[in-house]
């Protein structure tokens, strides 16, 4: 495990600067090291993370751990929670950390020169124990991991809309294979009609 302190040089050369998040983020990374007993950051993709915010204190978790959404080992699920579900796909153990309530109180007592809460925050998330910091939960994920990291190359076209899904994330009804929008499970609804190939949807849902 690397130092504390190179993690978060590391982390702060992403923004610029260094923030209290970033420094929760890289000291969740670094307590799930410990924890699952995995060398980090790594260089190989045994370790998964589930994020529950973006931002800093997820670029401060890709940097203790090495994972990263580009690497398909870290995935954002927004719950607005500076927060992380980490994952050891050979042995299965996941574990969820996440920020004990009173914490930015108590950095006071580790950082009583800070001149303010934001100095006070950043100085004592670095000097407080992992242990008075955080609190852990073991957790079974609702999709296996196995499924959630899929298999790389796999990829089909969607019989509606055409476009290409990658990494098993299609959906398939009574034959026709679909992307999650054409399924009527997307982000977003489409302004302008969409060119779509002729063919009858199985089921009324929403169009992509």
């Amino acid at each position: 495990m690397q130092a504390l302190s190179h993690l978060l040089e590391a982390s702060a050369s992403l923004h610029h600067h260094l923030c209290p998040r970033q420094v929760l983020g890289v000291r969740l990374g670094m307590f799930a090291g410990e924890l699952l007993r995995l060398d980090l950051p790594q260089t190989d993709k045994r370790l998964y993370t589930i994020v529950e915010t973006d931002g800093c204190a997820a670029d401060g978790i890709a940097v203790a751990t090495g994972c990263w959404v580009g690497r398909r080992t870290m995935r954002v699920e927004d719950y607005g929670k500076v927060a992380a579900t980490f994952v050891d796909a050979i042995s299965g153990e996941a574990l969820r950390i996440a920020p004990r309530n009173g914490v930015r109180e108590l950095a006071r007592v580790y950082a009583p020169e800070g001149r303010n809460k934001w100095e006070t925050q950043l100085l004592g998330y670095q000097r407080m124990p992992a242990a008075d910091l955080f609190s852990v939960q073991s957790v079974q994920l609702k999709t296996p991991i196995e499924r959630i990291i899929s298999r790389a190359g796999k990829k089909v076209i969607c019989d509606f809309c055409g476009e290409e899904i990658l990494n098993e994330r299609e959906i398939v009804r009574e034959g026709t294979t679909l992307c999650r929008a054409c399924a009527g499970q997307g982000y977003y609804h489409l302004l302008m009609p969409v060119e779509s190939r002729s063919i009858t949807l199985p089921v009324p849902m929403e169009m992509c």
